[in-house]
């Protein structure tokens, strides 16, 4: 059973929210918040697979109580916001969203983000994705400590966090390298567990501060 925990602090979202998930087969919602500090604590004590979170809330906000869960739980957070801007998605990734999602998404797309999160990949709307990207273009400069970190990988690693970065699937990084998908998905982990990265929207993140990838026609969305 996926445990959830729904933090926002707008009781008509959180209980929508909550209502929606806890009649999906194989999710239970275990708790909500309705704050960034109470979010935090309610992850400690109730150790849930998944938050998802509310960026703007009282008190302590979101991308605030997504590091100190990220730092302190197994939890993996999925970020919701109304406002598609660029400060808070990029702030949110490093601070160790796995998935990030507008509040007007379908029911739909809720549930499947959820399933995909808590399953260990990384989710982004593809309109956040585009000003993510255009936010790191901006930003245009590699920082030289994980510039050094990409020699802890091999040829092979380097490529693939290349074609992560740039939103491949497994499956099309398989068909563009010419190896099986099981090929890819262990790479990706040997990736990941180098860097110490949690899972691919951190790598997504470390390819384009470490200069590995430079946003630009190559960029998939």
């Amino acid at each position: 059973m996926l445990r959830v925990l729904v933090a926002d602090d707008q009781d008509l979202f959180r209980g929508g929210f909550s209502m929606i998930l806890d009649a999906q087969p194989g999710i239970t919602v275990v708790g909500e918040a309705s704050d960034g500090a109470e979010a935090v604590r309610a992850a400690v004590e109730l150790r849930p697979d998944l938050v998802l979170m509310d960026v703007r809330m009282p008190r302590m906000d979101g991308v605030e109580a997504t590091r100190r869960i990220c730092a302190s739980t197994t939890a993996r957070v999925l970020v919701l916001t109304m406002f598609d801007l660029d400060e808070y998605v990029y702030a949110a990734l490093r601070a160790g969203a796995s998935g990030f999602l507008l509040k007007d998404a379908h029911r739909d797309d809720l549930v499947g983000a959820v399933r995909v999160v808590a399953a260990g990949e990384a989710l982004l709307a593809p309109s956040v994705t585009r000003r993510l990207i255009a936010s790191l273009a901006r930003t245009g400069h590699a920082v030289p400590r994980l510039e050094a970190r990409l020699g802890e990988l091999t040829l092979r690693e380097t490529q693939i966090l290349a074609q992560v970065a740039r939103g491949l699937s497994n499956a099309e990084v398989a068909a563009e390298l010419v190896v099986s998908e099981h090929t890819v998905k262990t790479h990706v982990s040997n990736m990941l567990a180098k860097l110490g990265l949690r899972d691919r929207a951190q790598a997504v993140v470390f390819a384009y501060e470490s200069g590995l990838v430079v946003p630009g026609a190559s960029d998939r969305e």
